[in-house]
């Protein structure tokens, strides 16, 4: 008579795992509520529906530790400095972060972890990725703006208040140098951006349907149906613009408004006055850092190496943030960052050496 093999009792470092995996779960969970807090809408389902889903993984977890589960444990700091963050700002910034905690899931080469929790949490990637998409295309223009503006400060005024340190000038003349490089790049760069994407608003409104069009819908003559040509001319075949046409006079209704297609690419432009502040912001504010060594009257090598490591600070920082932003390495981006900053101020810096000596 067959006889019942008892279970082997958890190892340590497996007991240890599942509870940084309940701990984790847990986090998450509580990350995505807070989130769903500060949404409405579908975005708050789809969010509350992730916590629920979080929830049902740490209850796996929670069965299988038993009476091992003791006190509840912390998660790591990343999950509690993202439980935080999504309680203050609820910002794009942190689904970016969460969509990387997603992709870090370790189920797949777990035995302990069901098949439905591994496949689970590669779609949660997905899932908290098209949110983040949809954040992103709302502050993509502003945003762009503000980047850009940063990183073109700080280099461009790095490498120009070197290159003229370097030449052996005095240092107002660097100081007054750097300030006025500060001024003229702000206004350049503020001017673009809003020619930039003013000029792109006024594209998509001259591609989109008149109102005067769509009231005349109705009036038009159902056997020769000349709508049929718009919709050709939209690259639609004869047989298909013919047959949209038919659709669209079948349930033409004069009283709604008609179908903006533009309009959502509208939005994710933003506007051109944001565009152009958000640029001369961030543009000054980037320009100014290079400059403050000499404005509390530093010299020489010191000006040069402050200036230097101030910039590259804020470089690996926007470099960082971009790369959360947009789901690639933070510091692969920030590293990137700090190489073409310091590469374009060290080529500067060496042309002015080469200028300073040559006038000598």
């Amino acid at each position: 008579m067959p006889t019942d093999h008892p279970v082997a009792a958890p190892r340590p470092a497996e007991l240890r795992r599942w509870r940084r995996y309940l701990a984790e779960e847990r986090a998450e969970a509580a990350v995505y509520t807070q989130l769903a807090a500060r949404r409405q809408g579908e975005e708050r389902e789809i969010l509350l529906a992730l916590a629920r889903a979080e929830n049902r993984h740490a209850a796996h977890w929670e069965k299988l530790l038993g009476e091992h589960a003791g006190r509840p444990r912390k998660p790591a700091m990343r999950s509690r400095l993202l439980i935080a963050l999504a309680r203050r700002f609820g910002s794009v910034f942190v689904l970016a972060l969460a969509q990387r905690a997603e992709s870090r899931s370790d189920y797949g080469e777990d035995d302990h972890a069901t098949a439905a929790m591994a496949a689970d949490e590669q779609i949660h990637e997905e899932v908290v990725r098209s949110l983040a998409v949809r954040g992103r295309a709302r502050i993509s223009g502003t945003f762009r703006a503000a980047v850009f503006g940063m990183n073109d400060g700080l280099v461009s005024n790095l490498a120009l208040v070197l290159g003229i340190g370097a030449s052996g000038v005095a240092t107002g003349t660097v100081m007054l140098t750097g300030l006025a490089g500060l001024l003229a790049g702000a206004l350049s760069m503020g001017a673009g951006e809003y020619v930039s994407i003013r000029s792109q608003r006024e594209l998509l409104e001259a591609s989109t349907p008149s109102d005067s069009a769509h009231q005349a819908v109705g009036d038009l003559d159902v056997d020769a149906n000349e709508l049929a040509l718009v919709y050709r001319a939209r690259g639609m075949s004869a047989t298909e613009a013919q047959t949209r046409a038919e659709e669209r006079l079948a349930t033409h209704n004069p009283a709604l408004p008609p179908v903006r297609t533009a309009a959502h690419s509208l939005e994710e432009i933003g506007s051109a006055w944001q565009a152009a502040a958000s640029s001369f912001c961030f543009f000054a504010s980037g320009a100014i850092i290079p400059v403050l060594p000499y404005l509390f009257g530093m010299t020489g090598w010191p000006a040069v190496a402050l200036a230097a490591g101030l910039v590259g600070a804020a470089l690996v920082v926007t470099g960082a943030i971009v790369g959360v932003l947009s789901g690639a390495p933070p510091l692969r981006r920030a590293l990137r960052q700090l190489a073409i900053g310091w590469g374009a101020a060290a080529a500067t810096y060496l042309l002015g050496l080469a200028f300073g000596t040559s006038l000598a």
